[in-house]
């Protein structure tokens, strides 16, 4: 790029800035800044993911996606049925740093205003403590009540600041999980008569509340 021309600058926090290059002194770029404003592309809920452990790589893609679908924070859930294990503080240490990488990697590459957080690794208890205290949540289970536990849950979820959504590892979660997650006030509810995968659930969650979010904000304009 050359002095004079403009572009984008996002700090992170959920700010973005419209600057003009003015000179490239040794090593660094010198700009002004044109107009602030907060990033157009943060959602006005925040969405917060509770993932239970799965096999393999597939980690990885649920964070990116998750990333590109709005969430804010991701969360790895050790469950009754997770086979994957991360009992060694280095060992998990190292996934979590690789993970805030695509994290990050995919926050850039979607226009994200914020960079997403990876959480370390809860319990699934301390993961329903804390998402209790933070709002709405949420936790699709193949025996709940029809569409309209979703289509209720979601309508309610625009007017919230965090909603989060709480999904199994491969093989999903024991009723008894479920049955747990209710007495801290998590709502069930039903993505259909399918059962999806893992990784199939997360994305299918976060895009039908994105969808809501974003009508519900275009509506109010």
């Amino acid at each position: 790029m050359r002095i004079g021309e403009e572009l984008m600058v996002c700090d992170g926090t959920g700010m973005e800035y419209t600057c003009q290059i003015e000179d490239f002194p040794a090593g660094e770029v010198k700009l002004s800044v044109l107009k602030a404003e907060k990033a157009s592309t943060e959602l006005p809920v925040r969405l917060k993911l509770y993932q239970g452990l799965p096999k393999k790589d597939k980690m990885e893609l649920i964070i990116q996606k998750a990333v590109e679908l709005g969430a804010v924070e991701i969360i790895p859930v050790m469950t009754k049925r997770c086979i994957v294990k991360l009992e060694d503080e280095k060992k998990e240490a190292k996934k979590i740093e690789r993970w805030q990488a695509i994290a990050e990697s995919a926050g850039k590459q979607s226009g994200r205003g914020i960079i997403p957080k990876v959480s370390h690794v809860m319990s699934y208890k301390e993961a329903l403590s804390k998402a209790s205290s933070e709002g709405m949540s949420l936790i699709p289970y193949e025996n709940a009540n029809g569409m309209a536990s979703l289509k209720e849950a979601v309508k309610k979820a625009v007017n919230e600041q965090v909603v989060s959504v709480f999904i199994g590892p491969e093989g999903g979660f024991e009723e008894t999980e479920v049955e747990l997650a209710k007495q801290y006030g998590v709502i069930p509810v039903s993505l259909g008569k399918r059962i999806l995968r893992t990784e199939t659930a997360g994305f299918t969650t976060l895009s039908i509340l994105m969808y809501e979010i974003e009508c519900a904000r275009e509506e109010e304009r």
